[in-house]
C-alpha cells in the first residue's frame, strides 16, 4: 500500500512538472497561471501545493531538471567530440554556454530561474556541475596539465565563466553574436589555467 502511494505521488510530481516544463516554456512564469497548470494533467491546486509548496517551489522543481538536464548533455557533447581532458572540459564549458540559444533553457533556466529563484550558483543543479568540474580539473592537477591553484577557487570560476555567459546569451537582443564573443572570451580565459597554453 505505502510503495502503491510513492508511486502514485511520483507520478502526480512527474505530470505536474512536464506540465509546468510546457508552460513556463510557451507563457512563462509570470505569464503561467495555476489552473494552467494543474488542469492541463487533470489535477487540483492541492496536488501542486502538497507536492511543491507554491508556483515557485514548482518552478524550483523543473530548472532543476531543465538545468540538470543542459549539464548532462554538455558532458556527453564533450565526451563524443573526445580529445584530451582539457578538451573535454572546455566543450563542456562550451556546450553550456551554448545550450542558451535552445528557446526552452533560455526562458526556463536562464531568464525566469535566476528572476524568480535568485543566485544561480546556489542551486542543486549547479553544485552537481561544481562538483564534477573539481573532479576534472584535480584529474588534470593530477596529470601535470594545469598550473598549481586551488581546485574549488578555479572550479568556481570556471563554472561562473560559463553560466554568466549564458545569462548573457540569453538576455541579448544579439544572441548569435553575443554567443560567439562569449565562447571566444571563455576558451581565452579558462586557457590560463593550462601550464602550456599552446596544448590543448
Amino acid at each position: 500500500m505505502a510503495a502503491k502511494r510513492a508511486q502514485m505521488m511520483e507520478e502526480t510530481r512527474a505530470k505536474l512538472i512536464a506540465s509546468a516544463r510546457r508552460a513556463f516554456a510557451e507563457k512563462g512564469y509570470a505569464g503561467t497561471s495555476m489552473d494552467d497548470l494543474t488542469a492541463d494533467v487533470g489535477l487540483t491546486r492541492g496536488a501542486l501545493y502538497h507536492n511543491f509548496g507554491d508556483k515557485r517551489g514548482l518552478l524550483a522543481a523543473v530548472v532543476e531538471q531543465v538545468d540538470g538536464e543542459m549539464a548532462a548533455a554538455a558532458m556527453a557533447h564533450a565526451e563524443r567530440r573526445g580529445g584530451s581532458d582539457w578538451e573535454k572540459l572546455l566543450a563542456e564549458g562550451t556546450a553550456y554556454i551554448e545550450a542558451a540559444m535552445d528557446p526552452e533553457i533560455r526562458r526556463i533556466v536562464l531568464l525566469d530561474g535566476p528572476a524568480v529563484l535568485g543566485d544561480p550558483s546556489q542551486w542543486p543543479s549547479q553544485n552537481k556541475c561544481l562538483a564534477a568540474t573539481m573532479r576534472s580539473l584535480k584529474s588534470l592537477a593530477d596529470q601535470g596539465a594545469i598550473k598549481p591553484v586551488a581546485i574549488e577557487a578555479a572550479a568556481r570560476l570556471l563554472n561562473g565563466a560559463a553560466l554568466n555567459a549564458a545569462l548573457w546569451v540569453a538576455a541579448s537582443d544579439a544572441p548569435d553574436q553575443v554567443l560567439k564573443d562569449a565562447v571566444a572570451a571563455f576558451e581565452q580565459l579558462a586557457s590560463g589555467f593550462l601550464i602550456d597554453a599552446n596544448v590543448g
